[in-house]
């Protein structure tokens, strides 16, 4: 569950709420593509901007239409008493797992990030994979905080931010960590344009993007990777640059949105105000990438 691709996809959401029936496609078809795991209600299927009820009935969805493929459901919350709540929203939807980012408003000391896993964990039934996600909730983990917390019960795996460009300070960031935290915990790396660089220097996993909504696309990099070819991985993701520039330009949600809506596999209208689309010219750039990559509704 926390090796391979790691698909997360969209969660179509508008003021009127979850678009469900476009929501269990979009998760159906990972499912169908032979994704090793969904990852529902990510920094892609904005869990932060849905209430609870809305993220537990997501989390039933996903697990519905997933089948057999294991669904590792977002929980992060403001308050630990609502990381609770949505843990066991989870676990009671069936997930296989839950993945937590501390988010805050107040800055959190390392103390007060390593006792939300603390209390957390001492609940759960279920794996939990740390989302270490500083871009978006700006707190920065430590490796010797992501030590701490590997040693809690229930902590499986570490979902990194990306590492470096470079092979050599890649293998090095890996291996870092690697040496701090049990072998019982895998290192999965975001950041899709560094995925081909994180997995060939050592994650196990890619939490990824791009999976969700182009699964056969990101599986063909994943295994060229797992299988050592990291020549085969690196051309793959060269060749998606365009992509990767617009992700680094636009943010991979508003990027990924318009696509999805493009390709017809979800509304138009697919964020939850306030984030907006891309703007018209914007979404013709993408268009144009979509189309010069041959990514289109079976990618």
């Amino acid at each position: 569950m926390f090796t391979g691709l790691s698909a997360f996809p969209l969660t179509p959401t508008s003021e009127s709420g979850i678009d469900e029936q476009a929501y269990a496609r979009l998760v159906a078809r990972l499912a169908s593509a032979g994704v090793d795991s969904i990852g529902a209600l990510g920094s892609t299927g904005s869990y932060a901007y849905l209430s609870r009820e809305q993220r537990a009935r997501a989390a039933r969805i996903a697990v519905e239409a997933a089948e057999e493929t294991p669904v590792i459901v977002g929980i992060g919350a403001l308050r630990t008493s609502q990381v609770l709540a949505l843990a066991e929203d989870a676990q009671t939807a069936g997930a296989s797992a839950v993945l937590l980012a501390p988010m805050t408003y107040q800055p959190l000391t390392e103390d007060e990030v390593f006792g939300l896993y603390e209390d957390v964990t001492r609940e759960l039934s279920v794996p939990l994979c740390v989302y270490d996600n500083p871009g978006t909730t700006h707190v920065h983990f430590t490796d010797e905080l992501h030590a701490r917390i590997a040693e809690l019960p229930q902590v499986a795996a570490i979902k990194i931010p990306p590492v470096p460009d470079d092979a050599d300070a890649a293998r090095e960031r890996v291996q870092a960590l690697r040496a701090l935290i049990p072998d019982t915990v895998t290192i999965g790396v975001s950041g899709d344009w560094t995925a081909a660089t994180g997995l060939t220097a050592g994650c196990g996993a890619w939490y990824s993007v791009i999976g969700g909504l182009f699964p056969r696309t990101a599986l063909a990099l994943t295994r060229a990777a797992q299988g050592g070819d990291a020549v085969q991985a690196a051309a793959l993701s060269e060749r998606l640059e365009p992509l990767w520039e617009l992700f680094r330009q636009y943010g991979s949600l508003r990027v990924i949105s318009g696509a999805a809506s493009h390709l017809g596999l979800a509304p138009e209208m697919n964020l939850p105000s306030p984030l907006r689309g891309l703007a018209p010219d914007a979404r013709e750039r993408l268009v144009s990438v979509l189309d010069g990559l041959s990514l289109g509704a079976s990618a």
